[in-house]
């Protein structure tokens, strides 16, 4: 089983998802759906049609980050908050540098990045859009090349 990390945004979705891929680096798998690609959306306003069906990220072979936007006039209401994480393991310390900085500018950083009691260098924060990340560099992963 593989598990994708979907999220949800109030017309923020392309918008953040151009983000990570800037942190990232992927490319958009099976291009961007818009709400006005789907069928039976005429009464949709301009802005709900442009905004995001689905969209997803190849961050690695076996990770796909995806998104869509929600769509006020349906009834969708989007509350952020603090029960979803995504949660990246990074294989070096650079590299929990790297995706941590890059993720959590102009975010709100919960925990900095730093070393553990539990043996990681790990922190914590939301980024830009409302999104909750963790980044965990595990010293004693034995998946990790020295």
């Amino acid at each position: 089983m593989k598990v994708h990390p979907y999220l949800n945004f109030d017309g923020k979705a392309e918008e953040a998802f151009n983000f990570y891929k800037s942190v990232f680096g992927g490319e958009f798998v099976g291009g961007v759906s818009k709400m006005g690609d789907a069928p039976g959306i005429e009464n949709l306003s301009d802005d709900e049609k442009n905004r995001i069906l689905h969209i997803t990220l190849r961050i690695s072979d076996d990770l796909f980050l995806m998104a869509s936007d929600i769509v006020p006039s349906m009834g969708h209401t989007l509350i952020e908050g603090n029960n979803n994480y995504i949660s990246l393991h990074p294989t070096s310390k650079e590299e929990a540098d790297r995706l941590f900085n890059g993720l959590s500018a102009e975010g709100t950083i919960e925990m900095p990045l730093e070393d553990t009691f539990w043996g990681a260098y790990y922190g914590s924060f939301k980024d830009r859009y409302g999104i909750y990340w963790m980044i965990n560099f595990d010293y004693n992963n034995p998946c990790v090349e020295e």
